[in-house]
């Protein structure tokens, strides 16, 4: 189903080029576009994709059979609209944006008839970007969320899933463009809230000399591209809000539990935590 594929990843960053690297191992053509020079030039240096240009290049898109933007959400939309009209028919556009709501419907609706898009989110990165950093085994603990619609056809669905299959994910699921927005607004965007908050809450520089390993796990996502996830935030807001406001009542109780040491309620709390996260362990 996915042999002898030509891929054309748009956006060349961390997440693009280990999606280039994982690709290339199966021998399928790799073609990449990104604006800055020296990603395309060292990717093309390690071999990561066979081809590659800084500009619009009507040749490379045309040979793509499969698109997979690397965009940031506000910029795909237009990217789509302006390129379209160099798509080979038949070809299969995705992405690996972290919110779908605000790109998946304008995109089916503007894309022409014999072109699909079907939204991809690998739930997989690093706490640096760019190409020079690009690894695909970040996939293999990580899961791939598939967000098809009434537009997509079964065949698309199941190409993803070989895609996915051939990136090594450990788990390939589906969700709904509204599950995937509001479970990623849990998920990833209200940890990220968390880490960045404990990184603020306090501005001592010599933390780093007393901290154990608790600190530094919690933390470790608080290294953030202040651009993109400020996009992703707004983009997402109101199920972000939402979720903000759930963790936050959360812990009032839990500080009302310890202001008058209600012992029970919190060994409870202790109790349901810990069977919770056992399922991360399976």
């Amino acid at each position: 189903m996915i042999k002898d594929k030509s891929f054309l990843i748009v956006g060349l960053g961390l997440l693009g080029g280990s999606m280039a690297m994982g690709l290339k191992k199966w021998n399928h053509k790799i073609y990449a576009i990104d604006i800055d020079k020296n990603a395309i030039a060292y990717a093309l240096e390690n071999g990561i994709i066979d081809e590659g240009s800084t500009e619009t290049d009507a040749e490379i898109i045309g040979k793509a059979d499969v698109i997979i933007s690397g965009l940031y959400p506000s910029l795909i939309v237009d990217w789509i609209a302006d390129n379209q009209k160099y798509f080979k028919s038949g070809a299969l556009v995705t992405d690996v944006t972290g919110v779908k709501g605000a790109i998946v419907d304008k995109i089916q609706n503007i894309l022409r008839p014999d072109c699909q898009f079907i939204g991809v989110h690998p739930m997989a990165g690093k706490e640096v970007s760019g190409v020079q950093y690009a690894d695909p085994s970040i996939f293999l603990p990580a899961n791939l969320i598939i967000t098809p619609t009434e537009k997509n056809t079964q065949q698309a669905i199941d190409f993803i899933y070989e895609m996915g299959k051939e990136l090594r994910f450990n788990n390939i699921c589906q969700l709904s463009v509204a599950e995937h927005d509001k479970m990623i607004g849990y998920l990833s965007q209200l940890t990220h809230v968390i880490a960045v908050s404990l990184m603020n809450a306090n501005d001592s520089h010599n933390l780093k000399e007393y901290t154990g390993d608790s600190f530094r796990d919690l933390t470790r996502i608080a290294k953030i591209n202040e651009h993109l996830w400020t996009e992703l935030f707004l983009l997402n807001k109101e199920n972000l809000v939402q979720q903000i406001e759930t963790f936050v009542a959360e812990i009032n109780d839990f500080k009302d539990a310890l202001e008058k040491e209600d012992v029970e309620k919190m060994k409870q709390k202790f109790i349901t935590s810990t069977e919770r996260r056992k399922y991360f362990d399976k």
